[in-house]
C-alpha cells in the first residue's frame, strides 16, 4: 500500500510486533489494542499502532532507560 494511512491484517501485525496471531486476539480481547473490524475481520490503522506502541513503555529512569518492574515473588527478608 501506497497510502499514507495504511491499514494492517491479523498476520501482518503479528509479524510487525514479532508476536503469535493468538496474542493479538487475546490484546484484543482484554481492549489493550487498537482495531477495528471489517465484516468478521481485524483491521489495525498502523499510525494507532505506532501511538499505541509508544505508549507500552513504561516510566523512565534518570539514565533514560525505560523503568522495569520485577515480575514473579517478592525477595526474600
Amino acid at each position: 500500500m501506497a497510502s499514507s494511512e495504511e491499514i494492517l491484517t491479523i498476520s501482518e501485525l503479528s509479524a510487525h510486533l514479532r508476536v503469535h496471531p493468538t496474542t493479538i486476539y487475546r490484546l484484543l480481547r482484554e481492549g489493550r489494542i487498537p482495531g477495528f473490524r471489517v465484516g468478521s475481520a481485524w483491521r489495525f490503522s498502523r499510525a494507532a499502532i505506532e501511538v499505541w506502541e509508544h505508549g507500552q513503555v513504561g516510566p523512565i529512569d534518570g539514565d533514560g532507560t525505560p523503568t522495569r518492574k520485577a515480575k514473579g515473588r517478592k525477595p526474600r527478608k
